[in-house]
């Protein structure tokens, strides 16, 4: 007897690590950007932005992974694990929202590479503290135990 389930059984499409891994980050992300909406340090139009749902987890991938001296729109795509198209629809609304710029690599004359603005700077700060308090949140909702238990899982599954 196998311990797979039948395929007629649909629970278990709801009910694997996958799944609830998604729904953490999911609940993370939008708890991260509720504290960010509600920062008097964050710019009120950002702000604005973050309350009314118009600012989401896609754009919290170029607040993940564009390195502070700047990326290039390839390296910063690859890095959030999009298409190099939809990073770049990302960073033409964070450019129009005041939060990067383009300039030019000084290593390549060809080459672009996107570099948080001050407002951005201020963001990335607002985003760190909000990670911060999230985290503690999520510390006391399972326990210290429970939450160094999950870090160190995720941390060897995703290396």
């Amino acid at each position: 007897m196998s311990d797979t389930p039948s395929l007629h059984d649909d629970g278990w499409r709801q009910a694997h690590v996958g799944h609830w891994m998604s729904q953490a980050l999911q609940r993370f992300d939008a708890r991260v950007l509720s504290l960010m909406a509600r920062n008097a340090e964050v710019p009120l139009a950002l702000s604005n932005l973050a309350a009314r749902g118009s600012l989401g987890a896609s754009h919290i991938h170029i607040t993940r992974h564009l390195a502070l001296e700047g990326s290039r729109l390839t390296d910063l795509a690859q890095r959030a694990n999009m298409s190099k198209q939809a990073m770049g629809k990302l960073v033409e609304q964070c450019e129009a929202w005041g939060l990067v710029t383009r300039l030019s690599d000084a290593r390549d004359g060809r080459a672009r590479r996107i570099v948080f603005t001050p407002v951005g700077l201020s963001w990335l700060q607002a985003f760190q503290q909000a990670v911060a308090q999230a985290e503690a949140e999520l510390r006391a909702a399972v326990g210290p135990e429970v939450a160094t238990v999950i870090t160190i899982g995720l941390e060897a599954y995703a290396a």
